[in-house]
């Protein structure tokens, strides 16, 4: 009995101290925050009805569980799920899991936060293309901890300057969020065949993974 009452006054976060997933298709309360948000609208390369919103339990930078928020294609949404558990349960910290729409769609005030997202309806950097995000088939991962570097060494976000430098220098959850060629969470998006930013030539967006 004593056991019982204290399982029922443990913390929401003691509850879930291990890996939840759950995936469901996006509800109209849902596509009111993205519409409202400006992450979705008509005339999207990609109807709402086939992405799905994903609910992940991830630990922040202070090592504490939440549960975060992301929107992907339906095609790739079982194998991004198994890629953060596979991250969750490799101990890679991520800073915050909230949609882009908590945003106001702005890609800019997403990084800012230092935002782990995918599905956001925008052109890609540079080009008047659709980018990969607004087909729900990109994520941005720790963004401030690896920056987009431009092909002259630039970078726009002023506290990612810090991260210029690709190496790992102690082991704080920042420094591990730091994401370099052979670590372990560059392998994960790997091996579902997700192609990752910080090997491109002429630019570097080492936050940015895509299928």
């Amino acid at each position: 009995m004593k056991y019982l009452l204290l399982m029922f006054l443990m913390s929401p976060m003691m509850l879930f101290a291990q890996y939840r997933s759950l995936v469901s298709p996006v509800s109209e309360k849902i596509r009111q925050r993205m519409v409202k948000g400006d992450s979705w609208r008509e005339g999207c390369p990609v109807h709402y009805r086939d992405l799905r919103y994903l609910q992940m339990t991830y630990r922040d930078f202070k090592g504490k569980e939440h549960i975060g928020e992301m929107i992907v294609h339906k095609e790739v949404a079982v194998e991004v799920m198994e890629i953060f558990r596979q991250l969750y349960e490799a101990g890679y910290p991520v800073r915050r899991m909230r949609l882009v729409s908590d945003f106001g769609g702005s890609d800019w005030q997403s990084i800012e936060a230092d935002n782990t997202s995918a599905f956001n309806c925008r052109k890609a950097t540079g080009s008047r293309k659709w980018s990969k995000h607004a087909y729900g088939k990109a994520i941005d991962l720790n963004p401030i901890e690896n920056p987009y570097i431009s092909r002259n060494g630039h970078i726009a976000h002023k506290k990612s300057l810090q991260f210029w430098k690709r190496v790992h220098k102690n082991h704080t959850p920042a420094d591990r969020a730091v994401l370099l060629k052979h670590d372990n969470a560059v392998k994960i998006f790997r091996s579902y065949g997700w192609k990752w930013g910080g090997e491109w030539h002429r630019v570097k967006d080492y936050q940015h993974f895509s299928k």
